[in-house]
């Protein structure tokens, strides 16, 4: 082995990383990090931990009066100034329990040393609670704080653009193409606006899935709580410290864990809005392939380390690709985090750990996704010349006029005068003035062209937004 290899043992680079998140792209999805990591799970614990704390001073105990704003002003400071110091002292202490939550509960333990009035309540830290009591709503602190922070922003960019495209588009017409053949003429703005519908959806789903939590103790039931208070509400005074103190939705009903419904529907609904944009990147990228956009070229870049004239569509390819890894892990999330043997197993640990390599490559995508909408340069001649050369598909409004005038078979005689054969302007036009249609119905199929057959498609794209 050369000894520039990195060893297994030495801390990883971005050129050992064994993810591209955390390697190649790491710059990329760097946003996501102190939401999402170890270190902001860390920190969501702590915040949890202090919350529970501080609310359980105000609960009216005997036991633990009512907390001094300074001691309160020294707790939330330690959530406000968490850092990577506190959580490698956490993870220091992980070290010797084991247990990454009773780490938790140690450190902040471990922050009263040189303050009596919390010291003295120490034993109050965690009380009656489980560690899914912290986890969960941890977990949908720091989904909720990804999903508002970075990725509907992100969506929100590539939706912005997409409109902007369906406007100045909108009535630049553009051959269909169904099934892959020439078909019914539509305008790009249209086709642009379809996305930006569909992903305005989808986006509205991802808003309105609940972050739900719960802390009601090893089982779901109170049943430490009401050994120690049994004359006490437990059930309104943990909904209004999820609600109220956290600013979560509070389910009251649960096993030890939080049965992650509605993480299932969150990631379901991201897949959603990520399968779309697979669909767009797709469409794009054969755009590109016909000459409907052209790309703007970066200087110094290499489309091709042997064909020098290629401008490659990476960046729709890019998308793709992590938008179907993104994909992958959020279907297996949202399939298996709501199945958890009879009161609790601990197969959604490892995988509630992976959400950060979900969001992350969904982010990814949405980052390539947005850079390559950014180079296109529509082509408009080759849009008019695709157009000038399928006067075929007239075939559809001609045999639709003669419809309505009850003229015989219009459909089998448009099919025999057009399938299999090339047509033009002159040979529909010939076809037209032989019809025994009224003038003014054949004078305008006369003035028709496949460019100006596109329907509503104009106003549609206009009209979005």
């Amino acid at each position: 082995m050369p000894a520039t290899t990195p060893s297994a043992a030495s801390a990883p680079s971005a050129l050992s990383a064994l993810s591209p998140l955390d390697g190649r792209y790491a710059a990329k999805v760097a946003a996501l990090r102190p939401l999402l990591s170890e270190y902001g799970l860390m920190h969501r614990r702590v915040q949890v931990e202090v919350e529970w704390f501080i609310a359980l001073s105000d609960a009216g105990f005997g036991e633990f009066r009512p907390l001094s704003e300074a001691a309160r002003g020294l707790l939330r400071g330690l959530v406000m100034r968490f850092s990577e110091a506190d959580a490698q002292a956490i993870k220091d202490i992980e070290k010797t329990t084991n247990h990454d939550v009773k780490a938790v509960e140690y450190w902040l333990k471990s922050r009263f040393a040189d303050h009596p009035e919390l010291l003295a309540a120490g034993e109050f830290v965690h009380f009656a609670c489980t560690s899914e009591d912290i986890n969960n709503t941890s977990h949908a602190l720091m989904l909720g704080a990804a999903r508002a922070d970075v990725l509907l922003p992100a969506l929100d960019a590539v939706l912005a653009k997409l409109t902007q495209m369906a406007h100045e588009m909108a009535a630049l017409p553009m051959l269909s193409r169904t099934h892959g053949q020439t078909a019914s003429p539509t305008t790009v703005g249209k086709e642009v606006a379809n996305v930006a519908a569909r992903l305005a959806t989808a986006r509205a789903r991802i808003t309105a899935v609940p972050l739900l939590a719960k802390m009601n103790g090893a089982v779901g039931n109170y049943n430490a709580h009401l050994a120690a208070y049994p004359g006490f509400d437990w059930e309104a005074f943990s909904r209004r410290v999820v609600e109220q103190e956290l600013g979560l939705a509070f389910n009251p009903y649960t096993i030890q864990i939080e049965p992650h419904d509605w993480m299932a529907e969150l990631f379901d609904a991201i897949a959603r809005a990520n399968t779309i944009l697979v669909d767009w990147s797709r469409d794009v990228w054969g755009y590109i392939s016909v000459g409907y956009f052209k790309q703007r070229v970066k200087a110094g870049e290499v489309g091709s380390s042997t064909m020098p004239h290629k401008v490659n569509p990476i960046d729709f390819e890019n998308a793709e690709g992590n938008f179907g890894l993104a994909n992958a892990l959020l279907s297996h999330m949202a399939h298996k985090l709501p199945v958890s043997r009879w009161q609790r197993d601990l197969t959604d640990s490892t995988v509630l750990r992976n959400m950060g390599v979900a969001l992350g490559y969904t982010v990814l995508a949405l980052d390539s996704l947005a850079r390559g909408l950014g180079k296109l340069q529509v082509n408009e001649a080759q849009l008019a010349a695709d157009l000038d050369s399928a006067w075929e598909v007239l075939a559809e409004p001609v045999q639709t006029v003669m419809r309505r005038h009850g003229l015989p078979d219009p459909y089998q005689q448009l099919k025999d005068f057009t399938q299999g054969k090339p047509i033009t302007r002159e040979l529909m036009q010939g076809f037209i003035r032989g019809l025994a249609l009224p003038e003014a119905d054949k004078q305008r199929l006369l003035a028709m062209t496949p460019g100006s057959y596109t329907g509503l498609a104009e106003t549609l794209a206009r009209r979005w937004l």
